[in-house]
């Protein structure tokens, strides 16, 4: 390596902002999501209340999201509660020991009532007629709701008004995919990091044929992200394919070889998170051999047959379908076309693996019973994640696996890429 992570590191970090402006940024969309998307999905799953409860250190994987920065976690036992009223309009209130600013009105003396009264006595005042709690079978992010949780619940609210619980699996979901319009604006900044540092490290600057290994690289990755201020969210991988070298075990498409050499062909599955979004994203590199000055053909067709995949994918996520309907769709066309697909996109947003509509697993071409039944929504962002398979000449035919992942998002009905996409090779 020439460069060390450090001096790229650097450059990647004069694009982040500084902590407090994150907060800032952070909270600005907070409040606008509060207004304005707790409402419309409360009204869309029928719910007049959503109870959101879980203790310090045990967090529902919703409520991080529900809380303003600098906040890292619930603090002791934390109950945020959302009351729809008959005009639409959303109250907001945290019965907890700690207020949380004007993001939520405090409603728990703790001096005068015992913290079980103090909810039970809310409920009552608004009288809602459902309420809804995370609680679900499909989705993890709608079940967030412990055990013990439950029966503190149930406890405090006595079994009239526990008769009155709904699973509000749908709801959490609904939010947690749910992107906003500053969130849209700025999600593709955030993804063009991600292709900044693919880039790089698909260079010279990082990888010396013969020296480098793949585990050089995934540490120069994860060692600049560090440096950069962005947190990765899985360790990224690298791995190689090269002529006449298969895979080391079944279902796998790298070779068990991990020094890089001329003649190989790179891929990389990289993402972290920046201003809670986080990205997604797979792309190819190809090491030149002596002589040679480009990607041999076989593999340009193959990344070529990938694009239009992806061409496929975004003119078939239509609003409404689930995320079965647009698996098969996809599939069908593809494979009318003479491509070899396997498909396994998912949402991508506060988490990677994120809450919303799965279309495909890599085991799962058939579809996805529960979660793939959920349908497609507006503004809402995904990794478009596949492979394809195609023979390649130059290699004596050999079938490659090109395996892309890039990030787009659904808005006003219309899919697309954040960033763009790979249609080159990067070239070592």
């Amino acid at each position: 390596m020439t460069t060390s992570p450090n001096d790229f590191a650097q450059r990647l970090k004069e694009q982040i902002l500084p902590l407090r402006a994150q907060m800032d940024v952070r909270n600005s969309w907070l409040r606008q999501r509060l207004d304005a998307v707790i409402p419309e999905l409360m009204e869309r799953e029928g719910i007049d209340m959503w109870i959101v409860a879980c203790r310090e250190y045990n967090e529902d994987p919703v409520i991080l999201t529900l809380l303003p920065q600098p906040v890292m976690s619930a603090r002791r036992r934390m109950v945020l509660v959302f009351s729809r009223g008959a005009d639409g309009s959303v109250e907001r209130l945290v019965v907890g020991r700690y207020g949380l600013g004007d993001f939520y009105t405090a409603a728990w003396n703790p001096v005068q009532e015992e913290q079980e009264s103090a909810l039970a006595r809310v409920i009552r005042e608004r009288n809602p007629r459902s309420i809804g709690i995370n609680v679900g079978e499909e989705f993890a992010f709608g079940d967030g709701l412990s055990h013990n949780e439950y029966r503190w619940l149930a406890s405090a609210l006595g079994e009239s008004l526990m008769d009155r619980t709904t699973s509000a699996e749908r709801l959490a979901v609904g939010w947690l995919e749910r992107r906003s319009t500053p969130e849209l604006a700025v999600y593709p900044s955030i993804v063009a990091l991600g292709h900044q540092i693919i880039a790089e490290a698909f260079s010279r600057n990082v990888i010396q044929p013969g020296i480098t290994t793949t585990d050089d690289v995934v540490w120069w990755m994860r060692q600049t992200m560090q440096d950069a201020g962005l947190a990765a969210w899985f360790p990224p991988t690298i791995d190689i394919q090269a002529h006449g070298e298969l895979p080391s075990m079944p279902g796998m498409h790298g070779t068990s070889r991990t020094t890089i050499l001329p003649g190989d062909m790179l891929h990389c599955d990289v993402g972290f998170i920046y201003l809670g979004l986080a990205t997604d994203q797979q792309q190819l590199a190809y090491v030149l051999k002596p002589g040679e000055t480009d990607t041999p053909d076989g593999l340009k067709a193959g990344l070529a047959a990938g694009n239009r995949f992806q061409d496929i994918h975004l003119e078939q996520m239509k609003l409404g379908r689930s995320g079965n309907d647009v698996l098969h769709a996809i599939l069908d066309q593809a494979t009318s076309e003479g491509i070899k697909p396997s498909l396994y996109t998912h949402a991508v947003g506060f988490h990677g693996h994120a809450a919303g509509p799965v279309i495909g697993l890599w085991d799962h071409q058939e579809g996805v019973p529960g979660r793939g039944d959920y349908q497609v929504y507006d503004d809402t962002c995904y990794s478009i994640e596949f492979n394809v398979r195609a023979g390649v000449p130059e290699w004596g035919g050999q079938e490659v696996v090109f395996a892309l992942e890039e990030d787009a998002a659904l808005s006003g009905g219309t899919a697309y890429f954040l960033d763009g996409r790979q249609e080159r090779f990067h070239l070592i």
